[in-house]
């Protein structure tokens, strides 16, 4: 299978049931089985509460917030039309995803793209731009190349970021650019801040420059109908009762049991943990014995990227073609047709900035943003500023609980995905950011979690 960062899985380290906030619920524990607390109702806790087995284990999800899904984070703007201001994709290649899709009876409908480019001022409609063919040959010799790498080829790499590696390698002027642009749009920051080996082993193992292009990645091929947000719920209702919402966790106590501590007064005890947050959530809390310090290194070593999404209703879809989206050198950066196969002649446009560009859009208003998409989008298609309906603005760098939408893995931290998934004595650590094979995706979280319950015994 392709894996997202592969190189990570080389540098790791070798590394129940229902909770009872109080003793009066004591008379509803089974005997014979162990009690397991999951800390976090995202898509990772709430695959981990699914794969455990309810004849061995009680099992009792704690969620801070008002609802299930963690940042999948479905939307319904004012016509009705659903749209993704969080985890997005589901790619062909997602076998658990598309498996719980399967089991819950949700249905996905196809979301591939075919992309548009606006740079330097001149727009090239889909399938009419590449990179330069000399780069273009030498780019698919590097990518056929990585697999005869040896791991200590990979450790070096790993010391320097993606824009040097290509650099190095004689790429420049348009074609870095363009790796800029691209690439930057699956890391959510720019390359200049991502691992080479991390980014040339996605590249070798998952995308090529045609893919790229042609809007076949095998990770933004479907949606799931409703919205992702409709598998969360799905898993909730079948857990019955078990997921208890605004339940922000503020301490843990480990001993003879494990002691959950919450903001609201309610105190679980249980004889294993999961804990499924993103690192900056999980620093938040107060641990009794503290993290071991390697830990606490690599928690604060772990970046998230910072992902801006836009959303514009229009009431028409101007854009023409349903698998619509164009990167660009302007701060909106791309835009994606967001509400394919929904009904309608309204749609919506996304705007994804990453990075800097993320936070300098979210530090405006909606109107000076729109101004600055209107004079990106005018070349090509004119005036729409009548069109435009409502906007909606989400910006990951601010989210209390992971400030990024997804884990960024940078230069030289092969090594933290091994350090931040060790146990600590009977706490199990799972999420995004711990997935081997899909990290930053829905599917790496479901991955992370099953995994994880698998080890509980």
């Amino acid at each position: 299978m392709t894996t997202r960062r592969s190189f990570i899985k080389q540098g790791l380290l070798a590394a129940g049931g229902l909770m009872i906030p109080s003793s009066s619920f004591a008379n509803i524990l089974i005997s014979g089985k162990k009690d397991v607390i999951i800390i976090g109702a995202g898509f990772s806790g709430l695959a981990a509460a699914n794969k455990l087995d309810p004849k061995k284990f009680n099992v009792t999800v704690l969620e801070s917030k008002n609802s299930v899904g963690g940042r999948v984070f479905s939307h319904e703007m004012k016509n009705g039309l659903i749209i993704e201001l969080g985890a997005e994709w589901v790619g062909n290649s997602h076998e658990r995803l598309l498996q719980l899709c399967d089991d819950f009876k949700l249905k996905l409908d196809d979301n591939q793209m075919s992309t548009h480019l606006l740079y330097k001022n001149v727009y090239s409609p889909a399938k009419t731009w590449d990179f330069s063919e000399s780069w273009s040959k030498k780019y698919k010799s590097l990518l056929e190349n990585y697999s005869h790498l040896k791991e200590k080829d990979k450790t070096i790499l790993d010391q320097m970021d993606w824009w040097r590696y290509l650099v190095n390698n004689g790429c420049k002027d348009r074609d870095l650019d363009l790796h800029e642009l691209l690439d930057s749009t699956d890391f959510g920051e720019s390359i200049r801040q991502v691992s080479a080996n991390s980014a040339l082993g996605e590249y070798a193992e998952n995308i090529t420059p045609e893919s790229i292009k042609n809007g076949t990645q095998n990770q933004m091929d479907q949606k799931i109908i409703g919205g992702n947000r409709s598998l969360a719920k799905k898993i909730e209702e079948k857990l019955k009762g078990k997921v208890f919402l605004n339940h922000t966790v503020t301490r843990i106590e480990q001993g003879k049991k494990v002691k959950v501590f919450c903001a609201n007064g309610k105190v679980f005890e249980a004889d294993k943990i999961i804990c499924t947050l993103p690192t900056f959530a999980l620093k938040n809390i107060d641990w009794k014995p503290g993290l071991p310090q390697k830990k606490i290194d690599a928690i604060n070593a772990l970046q998230y990227a910072r992902i801006n999404k836009h959303a514009m209703l229009f009431d028409k879809r101007f854009w023409k073609s349903e698998d619509f989206d164009m990167i660009t050198d302007q701060l909106p950066h791309y835009f994606y047709h967001a509400t394919q196969k929904q009904g309608g002649t309204a749609g919506v446009l996304i705007s994804y900035s990453i990075g800097d560009k993320a936070a300098v859009i979210a530090n405006q208003n909606n109107e000076t943003n729109f101004k600055s998409v209107q004079e990106t989008l005018r070349p090509i298609f004119g005036d729409v500023s009548s069109n435009l309906l409502q906007q909606e603005n989400y910006y990951w760098g601010n989210d209390d609980r992971s400030k990024g939408a997804y884990a960024l893995y940078g230069p030289g931290q092969a090594d933290l995905m091994g350090i931040l998934q060790e146990p600590f004595d009977n706490i199990h650590f799972a999420g995004e950011h711990l997935s081997e094979n899909w990290q930053g995706f829905m599917e790496g979280a479901i991955e992370s979690g099953e995994l994880v319950a698998e080890e509980i015994k």
